[in-house]
């Protein structure tokens, strides 16, 4: 199936709702794993179904394990007939793309078990570090060589003959999946005595050893931990299956909800948010990103097999800042370097090193992304520093994410800002959250619009400005961006044919509003916005892509808290295509050419109504006809004929429009 190019994301206002998390990524592939090797026939429910599960299923089918059912079935189990330390196949060409909770744990079994196996993965996954796990099996008598690079991926793996005379050694402080991968296998030996493993450094992650050595016991191998730099499985260890086994809920997956539900108090719409699938007694580390939050000044709930975000502690108006040390929730810092945007105070993630040899260099491409967003941020081996942004610092940005899932479920929460926010590659979440983007929508709630499309004087800018009075939001008259866009020109010189020449003047266009008034250069230029040379050369200009280009981010710039109420020729079948209302608002060209005229005589402008018609079904024809953004009602635009309505009438019906939509 080919994945998305990119996904756009509206500035929200809110998050609010409930999620059913998938399952645990770490447990799923640890599970699948030991139930191959154990003892008997395991029925596993609530497995993951994604691309890093899939892998995994996939090579232990190549290596002759019978799997019944799919993890892509939630109505049925995956019964998974063990093999007794024994695989079926002794020989097998594993592609494992780039599920470190894989590669690692089946380099190990298979070294362990011998034969004939070349294990291989992505291009980033020969990337990724295996040499100190290798060393430790080599040392122990297992036959292993390197198909590419040294200390990578790919590998050969033989026949070789291991034997534990002496505790194993292996290096803690790159990543705990070396650890994880040889406590997972060494059960396969069959040893008469005890086996002991020693670690090298600090050990990184510890949940996560934590979680293998859980799911050990629920197989029947009980491991002593010895303050974390020695660890002793016992002797006569054999996996045997316990039958049935529930996998919960992806604790680093609730990391994103959570923090939605809390970042939406910043407009006073945050929470409640559900996250079923974890509790105070989930067994994954990350399951600690929540007490983190709740330090960090976030308001949360727990009950049976469910944690909620109400938003912010009484009293607080941003999250808090200050050094959090992230060694043992790796994976849940990285939602933590986006909520630090949000905080009231720089906040510094330490122990992150394994960030650099994870999907990518995590530590640079947050450095990277962040700072495309306008963010200052600051870098180390190990650590991150992010300072808050205020509303003028966010830029809008198109999200690079390094066919890292992560990098990709974070940053849907800089959607709490702003601006307008591209996700490139979404579909990179299959990795783990094949569903994130439909889940984080179904919660998500963005910053509402009402757009009002419609001709020239079919009163869009007196219906819109009432409209806004009413709901307390606030006013997008997109026509005078392209008014002082025309005006400007005029000015300097820029003839209105001079496409890259109007579009680098609409780029920097130094227009504002207050008051109801529109600022240019500093200076109120509302009536002269309204002139018919104005107005001409605007609908003429307005025909120019690169020129509608340029103004397209400064009209969605717009979209900010409390709402906004836009009107224009294009609002809602371009610019604001998710409007939660769209009115085509309309009228005969005869009403309208009144309508002007009066205004004009009004402001003392001389015409005749012969002028103004003609002018106007000139307008028209010109609006209608231009290749790019032609003025026609959205598919799901409400059309109001106000002709017969005052406006007191039609300001009414569009506001019962409203109530009825939102």
């Amino acid at each position: 199936m080919t994945r998305p190019d990119c996904l756009d994301l509206p500035p929200l206002i809110g998050a609010a709702g409930s999620v059913q998390l998938p399952g645990s990524k770490s447990i799923s592939n640890r599970v699948l794993l030991l139930a191959a090797l154990a003892d008997g026939a395991t029925e596993l429910t609530g497995l993951l179904d994604s691309d890093d599960t899939r892998v995994m299923l996939d090579a232990l089918r190549a290596l002759g394990v019978r799997v019944d059912g799919s993890p892509g079935d939630p109505a049925a189990p995956v019964l998974v007939h063990g093999c007794g330390a024994r695989l079926p196949q002794g020989s097998a060409d594993l592609f494992l793309g780039n599920a470190g909770t894989a590669v690692r744990p089946l380099t190990a079994a298979l070294a362990l078990l011998g034969g004939d196996y070349h294990v291989r993965g992505v291009p980033r996954m020969h990337e990724r570090p295996i040499g100190d796990l290798v060393d430790a099996l080599r040392a122990i008598g297992c036959a292993i060589d390197y198909r590419g690079q040294p200390g990578y991926p790919p590998l050969a793996i033989g026949r070789g003959k291991p034997r534990v005379d002496a505790p194993l050694r292996v290096r803690g402080d790159v990543s705990s999946q070396f650890l994880t991968a040889l406590l997972l296998s060494l059960p396969l030996l069959g040893s008469q005595r005890d086996i002991e493993v020693e670690v090298d450094g600090l050990l990184i992650s510890r949940p996560y050893v934590a979680l293998t050595l859980a799911m050990l016991e629920r197989f029947g191998v009980r491991v002593d931990n010895h303050d974390w730099q020695r660890f002793v499985l016992r002797a006569g260890a054999r996996l045997r299956s316990p039958g049935q086994l529930r996998v919960e809920g992806d604790a680093s997956s609730a990391s994103y909800f959570l923090a939605a539900g809390v970042l939406g108090s910043l407009h006073g719409r945050g929470g409640p948010l559900r996250v079923h699938g974890i509790d105070a007694s989930s067994l994954q580390g990350d399951v600690e990103f929540a007490r983190v939050l709740e330090r960090l000044g976030a308001s949360l709930r727990w009950g049976d097999g469910w944690v909620e975000a109400c938003g912010l502690q009484p009293g607080r108006q941003r999250l808090a800042g200050g050094d959090i040390d992230c060694l043992a929730i790796p994976d849940a810092a990285m939602t933590l370097a986006v909520t630090a945007l949000f905080a009231d105070a720089p906040t510094r993630l330490g122990g992150i090193a394994s960030w650099r040899v994870k999907e990518t260099d995590r530590i640079h491409a947050m450095l990277t992304e962040l700072r495309r967003l306008g963010a200052r941020v600051d870098a180390g081996d190990d650590w991150l520093r992010v300072w808050p942004m205020r509303d003028e610092d966010w830029r809008a940005a198109s999200i690079h994410t390094y066919d890292d899932h992560r990098m990709a479920m974070c940053f849907s929460l800089a959607s709490f800002g702003p601006v307008d926010l591209r996700i490139e590659d979404p579909g990179c979440v299959a990795k783990t959250f094949p569903g994130y983007f439909d889940a984080f929508a179904s919660i998500a709630r963005p910053v509402p619009v009402l757009a009002i499309d419609g001709p020239t004087a079919s009163g869009k800018g007196t219906l819109a400005a009432r409209v806004a009075a009413e709901l307390g939001l606030r006013v997008l008259d997109s026509g005078s961006l392209y008014r002082a866009t025309a005006l400007r020109a005029l000015r300097m010189g820029v003839a209105l044919d001079d496409e890259p020449g109007l579009a680098e003047l609409a780029a920097r266009l130094p227009v504002g509003w207050r008051d109801g008034r529109v600022l240019l250069d500093g200076d109120d230029v509302t009536e002269a916005l309204r002139s018919e040379q104005v107005g001409n050369a605007a609908s003429t200009i307005a025909a120019l892509p690169r020129l509608r280009d340029a103004l397209l981010g400064l009209q969605r710039a717009q979209r900010r808290a409390p709402g906004l109420v836009a009107d224009g020729r294009d609002m809602g079948s371009v610019v604001f295509p998710d409007a939660a209302l769209k009115v085509f608002l309309t009228a005969s060209a005869e009403t309208r050419a009144e309508r002007r005229y009066k205004q004009l005589i009004s402001q003392g402008i001389s015409t005749t109504i012969t002028d103004v018609l003609r002018d106007l079904r000139a307008r028209d024809a010109r609006d209608a006809s231009r290749s790019v953004a032609a003025m026609a009602a959205a598919r799901d635009a409400l059309p109001l004929d106000n002709a017969g309505l005052d406006v007191d009438a039609t300001v009414a019906l569009v506001l019962q429009w409203w109530r009825e939509r939102t």
